[in-house]
Formats: C-alpha cells, sequence, structure tokens
C-alpha cells in the first residue's frame, strides 16, 4: 500500500520559485493495484511518479510507501554515465544484496535490455530509448510489490515493446504497477484504477475508463 497525503510540489527556478506541479494531493493505492497516470502535459504525472519512487522529495506533504517499490522505469537518472550498462547492473546488485547471485543478475539485464555489445559500453554513450532498456531490465531483474513505468513501453522496436507488455502481464498477479503512457490502449492493457491530474490536483477512480474520461472531458475531446 502507498499513501500520499496533501503532497504539494514545485522546482525553483531563475527567478525563485516556480508554481506548484502539485497542490495537497492525496489518495492511497492499495496493494496489487494497477494504476494509469493521465492528464495534460505538464499536469505532473511524472513528477508524481518521481515522488513515487522516492527519486524525488515533495516541499510539502508525505509519501509512506507499506511496500517495495521500483524506481521509475524510463527515468535516466541512477545511472552512472561513465560506467558501463554490465558496471552499473553489478552495482544496482550490490546495492540490492545480490552480490552472491550477481552473474545470474547480469545475464539477465543483458538478455532482456538486449543491448548486445553496447551493454560494455558507457551509458553515456546510449540513446534514450536504450537508457530506457536498461533501466526496464534492471528494474524486472528484482522482486518488488510495486512497478513504476514512464513511458517504457515506447521504446525500442516492437519486439521489444511486446517483451515489455508480456512482462508487465507476468507480474500482474504477484505487484502491482504505476503507468504514465499517451497511449489509452496501452493504459486500458495493463490499468484497472486511474488518477486523473489537473491544475495541481488528483482525482481517483477505481476504473482506468472513468479516469480517462474525466480527462477527455476536460479537453472537449467528447
Amino acid at each position: 500500500m502507498i499513501v500520499v497525503e496533501d503532497v504539494h510540489k514545485r522546482y525553483q527556478t531563475d527567478h525563485g520559485p516556480g508554481k506548484w506541479v502539485l497542490q495537497g494531493i492525496s489518495f492511497t493505492i492499495p496493494p496489487r493495484v494497477s494504476v494509469g497516470l493521465v492528464g495534460r502535459n505538464g499536469a505532473g504525472k511524472s513528477t508524481l511518479l518521481r515522488l513515487i519512487g522516492g527519486v524525488d522529495t515533495p516541499n510539502r506533504g508525505s509519501i509512506r510507501r507499506h511496500c517495495r517499490v521500483s524506481w521509475p522505469m524510463g527515468f535516466g537518472g541512477g545511472l552512472q554515465g561513465s560506467l558501463t550498462g554490465r558496471q552499473n547492473a553489478k552495482f544496482v546488485s550490490r546495492i540490492h544484496g545480490h552480490e552472491v547471485d550477481i552473474p545470474d543478475r547480469l545475464a539477465y539485464v543483458m538478455d532482456f535490455s538486449e543491448l548486445g555489445d553496447a551493454f560494455d559500453q558507457p551509458v553515456k554513450t546510449y540513446s534514450s530509448g536504450m537508457r530506457s532498456r536498461l533501466q526496464f531490465a534492471l528494474s524486472l531483474a528484482f522482486d518488488f510489490d510495486v512497478y513504476i513505468s514512464d513511458e517504457v513501453t515506447a521504446a525500442g522496436d516492437a519486439s521489444f515493446r511486446a517483451k515489455a507488455a508480456a512482462a508487465f502481464k507476468n507480474m500482474a498477479d504477484r505487484a502491482g504497477l504505476i503507468m504514465v503512457s499517451h497511449g489509452e490502449g496501452t493504459l486500458r492493457q495493463f490499468c484497472s484504477a486511474g488518477i486523473w491530474l489537473q491544475n495541481g490536483r488528483a482525482h481517483w477512480f477505481d476504473d482506468i475508463e472513468d479516469a480517462l474520461k474525466a480527462y477527455k472531458e476536460s479537453i472537449g475531446a467528447c
């Protein structure tokens, strides 16, 4: 379970504090519930993912994670650019206490990411899609209760997207998923509930269809 309580978030600009991206949002995500985040560009979807994943912190309010939450798949942060993909994977394995089975973890990450020889090249030479695939494979190499995905199903070619989709389906019975995607079909495929973000506020819907409907009505699409 993840409890978001009265969370506010804004960023510092060259001219001082910026406008509130998130303003007093509160909701609870039950265990093993997959949630899609919807809203306009700039509504705060990726910001909320980073906050839930612990990559960023709120200015006010709190986020309580009563479970193991992955870092946001598709988020390039957390990778050391001067290290190779293999070296990054070793480092993450050690952090998560998998010193003994590092070879197995590396084999999984290399196979799933489909980076080939690039796995032994510095991450700073990777394209954004390659970094996303490495992050995705790293996340799946470890067991979490909730996985976080930021447009990762758009990374790579059709074959990799199909592999990512299958991985999400396989985790449905054992873990939850919090996802951002601009594809309605993707959200419908993987998410049961939805959160619509608008004007810094978050609106929870038990049904992803209701979240999509509210969003489309807000932009006059239906």
